[in-house]
Parts: structure tokens; C-alpha cells; sequence
């Protein structure tokens, strides 16, 4: 236990010193920063955001415009905010292509979903595809009141091209979008090594760059909801109350100081002030130190791999040294006795994440729980926590949505649509047989062919991908 603590505590302050140095070479500034507004010719500012969202019809990303159709919203239907006002439909694929001038690095995708017209919508059935990772699979966007429905991708580039394409599900079906975001990521966003955890083993692994990410939940410990507008690339985080299991001794704490991002391992574009500011922390009360963990569980879709990533930023110690506790997921030992004085270089409130891979164990859930350790100290903090982030990993077939990839999506609806000419076809082919037949039906005695059945389906097992990505296993 002792040598893995210690390789452990080398590999984080390692990765803390690294992602300093990028934080510290320039402020994020995404050179690859599309907005779009979807179905409109005219940009759009979001209200609270101060972001402008321009239209698609003139922005050049649309491939075909004619292959598609415009929906606008009854003008008592307008939400709050002007990005939801129109949407654009597709009865046949295509895809907005998006110039990269920042290739071999991570991009985040955001499609915004606003159902303003349930009949309308309600017919909308269809996938998601980009640059080879299958993002969405016969989605369906169901009115509720977690309006708008935002998801929202990380996956890397290596083109000079993302493709954005919308595959109906059928000929019966169309697809539709309100808006789109791709936006370049920061460097330090998503290292290449995490901490593997299982109930066997505990281990670094290593080649996550190669892997996509689809964001589940973001949650903000212990502050309140955190809006696009104080988060630098664009995010919300939500408050962590409904996911709060248990932690009786706990306290909410909020820090009025400077957050040191100049020596931490997380940049703003990682976890803004607000998020480092907030936190829920154990206390010793008495000189005693509570025997319990705070407990976080979140819902999750059964057979993925996910990456949690913990935020960490000591607000409430009065000297460095003095706050040590363990970190659980799933209820195994991630990290014993984390130091973050250590880690940050003796420097208080200096943000750090974590990066934790786990599989899913069939239960529908993840756990993320912290506590005190054996070197917790009475009458100090016993345990912190400042944000959790819950990712999804794509599979080994570059899904983010069911065991298919996109070249079996692709032709799929080929197939599909391919029996509206197939009657034409089958009826021109038989009169020209019919009229062969005729010309020689004095020939054809004595003469035999041999005919075979063409095959006319192809099993899915044959079109679905080989193993070309990773799917982060250990």
C-alpha cells in the first residue's frame, strides 16, 4: 500500500507541474470557435451569454440547404432565449462541415434540442454522427421541463474537417437540430493517464486522448448552479443536492478569497472560480474525528466505461499540511490519505482534479463518496470535495450509443430507403425479360442455367466496425 501511495503521489504532482506550465504559456483562447444558429439566415444573441449564434443558411457549414426543411416557432411558443426560435430538419443525411485549424487536439460538439412544436417533433427520429464517432443513435427529443435538451461531446480531431451529420432513422422519419456549437478545447482539458479503480485492482492507465467523452453530469459541490456566463468555455455545472446520499457531519463552505490557478494543475477552463470557491467538507467536532464518508450517487447508462473527474481546491484549512482524507468510487479505495498540500506545492486554495476510470457494474449507478483517513487530524478539515464531472467513454466501436458505428448507421439507411426504388427496378427488370424471352423462346429448348439466389441481407455482425478505437479498458 505504502509504494503505491507513493507512485500515486508522484504521478499527481507530476501531472499537476505539467498542466501548470500549459496554463501558464497563454490564456485559452479556442481558435476553431463555430456557433451556430440552426434553420435561420440571421444570428442570434443569447440573452444571458452574450454569445452570438449566426445563422446557418448563410454561415457556409451546410452542405445542402434544398435537402432540408426550416420549422419556426409560434411567435407565443418564443422561449426566453432567441437561440430556440427555429430549427432545421433533414429527411435524408447531411452533415454541417466545420474548417479545423487546430487539428490533433480535442474539440467539444453541443447540440441543442428545443421541441416548440410537439407535433412536429414528435416525428423526429435519427442518429448523430461525428468524424467517425456515433454521438447519438435512433434519438428521440421528448418534451419535459429540462428544456432545452443540450448534449454535449469531447472528441479529438485529427482532421482538417469535422463532420456533423444527421442520418434520419428511416423515410418515415426526419432529423432536427436548433443549434450547434464546436469550439476547440483547452490542451490541459483531457490528459492522456488516469487512475483506473475496480474492487481488484487500482492502477494507471494510460491512452485516453485516443478515447471521446460524452458529458453525463457536472456538478457544482456544496455552491450553486454555475451558468455559461461565469464558466470561460461555455459550461453548466448544476448544484449536487438530489445526488447527496449521505454525509450527516458535513458543512457547506464558501471561500471570498483568490482562487491560485498561477500553480494549479487546473486552469479556468477546467473549473472556474465558482466552482473552486464552493465545497462540502467533514469537520472534527470535540477533538473527535467523524467515523463516516459524504456520499454522492449518480445514475448512469449500463455497459460504458466512465471517467470521473473529481475537483479539488483546499478552501478551509488555516495552514497547509493539515487536511488528509480518502477517495472512494464505488465504494473502492481511489486514493488514500490525498494530500493536497503536497500535491499543490504548499500553496492553499490552488485548484486539482483527479481523473478516476471506472466500469459500470450493471447497477445503473456510480458512486463518488470521500472521508477521513487514518491521518486525519482533530479539530481540522477531514475531507473536501469542490466538483464532480461524470463522462461517458466511447466504446470500442466509436459509440457513445449502442454496439454500431457509423458506417453500419450509414448504411443502414441505405438499405432502409432503398425499397422505394426497388419496385421500379424489379418491374423495368422483368419486362426486359419478359422481352428476351419472347425473341427466344424458340432457342431456349435444351438450353439450361444455373441460377443462385442473390443475397439480398447482409448480416449486421458484417457491417458493424472492427475494433478501431479504444474503448479506455484496462
Amino acid at each position: 500500500m505504502a509504494i503505491r501511495i507513493v507512485i500515486m503521489n508522484f504521478f499527481l504532482k507530476f501531472t499537476f507541474s505539467f498542466y501548470t506550465y500549459l496554463s501558464l504559456v497563454s490564456a485559452f483562447s479556442p481558435l476553431d470557435h463555430y456557433l451556430i444558429n440552426c434553420g435561420s439566415a440571421d444570428p442570434v444573441a443569447t440573452d444571458l451569454y452574450r454569445r452570438i449564434f449566426k445563422g446557418d443558411s448563410v454561415s457556409g457549414h451546410l452542405v445542402s440547404i434544398r435537402a432540408s426543411r426550416v420549422f419556426n416557432a409560434d411567435p407565443s411558443s418564443y422561449s426566453s432565449c432567441g437561440l430556440y426560435r427555429t430549427a432545421r430538419a433533414f429527411n435524408r443525411p447531411l452533415h454541417y462541415a466545420f474548417p479545423i485549424k487546430d487539428p490533433g487536439t480535442h474539440h467539444l460538439v453541443r447540440l441543442h434540442f428545443y421541441p416548440f412544436n410537439s407535433s412536429y417533433f414528435s416525428e423526429a427520429q435519427f442518429h448523430v454522427l461525428a468524424n467517425g464517432f456515433l454521438l447519438l443513435h435512433n434519438f428521440r427529443i421528448v418534451e419535459s421541463e429540462n428544456l432545452p435538451v443540450i448534449k454535449e461531446f469531447i472528441i479529438p480531431v485529427d482532421s482538417e474537417k469535422l463532420k456533423v451529420t444527421f442520418v434520419p432513422l428511416d423515410n418515415s422519419k426526419f432529423a432536427v437540430v436548433n443549434a450547434i456549437e464546436v469550439i476547440s478545447a483547452p490542451r490541459d482539458l483531457v490528459a492522456d493517464l488516469a487512475q483506473y479503480v475496480d474492487s481488484e485492482k487500482n492502477e494507471q492507465i494510460s491512452g485516453l486522448l485516443k478515447n471521446g467523452l460524452e458529458t453525463v453530469h457536472r456538478v457544482n459541490v456544496g455552491g450553486f448552479k454555475v451558468t455559461p456566463f461565469n464558466d470561460s468555455f461555455w459550461r453548466t455545472w448544476v448544484t449536487d443536492d438530489k445526488y447527496l446520499k449521505s454525509g450527516d457531519v458535513m458543512e457547506k463552505i464558501r471561500f471570498g478569497g483568490r482562487i491560485n490557478y498561477q500553480l494549479g494543475g487546473a486552469s479556468r477552463e477546467v473549473g472556474p472560480d465558482n466552482v473552486y470557491n464552493t465545497a462540502r467538507v467533514i469537520k472534527s467536532s470535540n477533538g473527535t474525528i467523524p467515523n463516516t464518508n459524504i456520499k454522492w450517487v449518480f445514475e448512469v447508462e449500463k455497459g460504458y466505461r466512465y471517467m470521473i473527474r473529481m475537483h479539488f481546491c483546499d478552501i478551509v484549512s488555516v495552514a497547509t499540511g493539515m487536511l488528509y482524507f480518502n477517495v472512494y468510487v464505488n465504494d473502492n479505495l481511489a486514493y488514500e490519505n490525498l494530500d493536497l498540500s503536497y500535491i499543490t506545492n504548499r500553496l492553499l486554495a490552488s485548484p486539482f482534479y483527479a481523473d478516476f476510470v471506472v466500469d459500470e457494474d450493471n447497477s445503473g449507478v456510480l458512486t463518488v463518496s470521500v472521508g477521513p483517513s487514518n491521518m486525519s487530524l482533530p479539530r481540522a478539515a477531514d475531507a473536501i470535495l469542490n466538483g464532480i464531472e461524470v463522462l461517458k467513454m466511447n466504446n470500442s466501436m466509436g459509440s457513445f450509443d449502442g454496439e454500431v458505428c457509423t458506417e453500419f448507421v450509414l448504411r443502414s439507411w441505405r438499405r432502409g430507403n432503398a425499397g422505394v426504388l426497388v419496385p421500379l427496378v424489379a418491374v423495368i427488370f422483368l419486362l426486359l425479360i419478359a422481352s428476351v424471352f419472347l425473341q427466344r423462346r424458340r432457342n431456349w429448348f435444351g438450353d439450361s442455367v444455373a441460377w443462385s439466389r442473390l443475397p439480398v441481407d447482409v448480416s449486421e455482425v458484417n457491417l458493424k466496425c472492427g475494433n478501431q478505437f479504444s474503448s479506455g479498458k484496462a
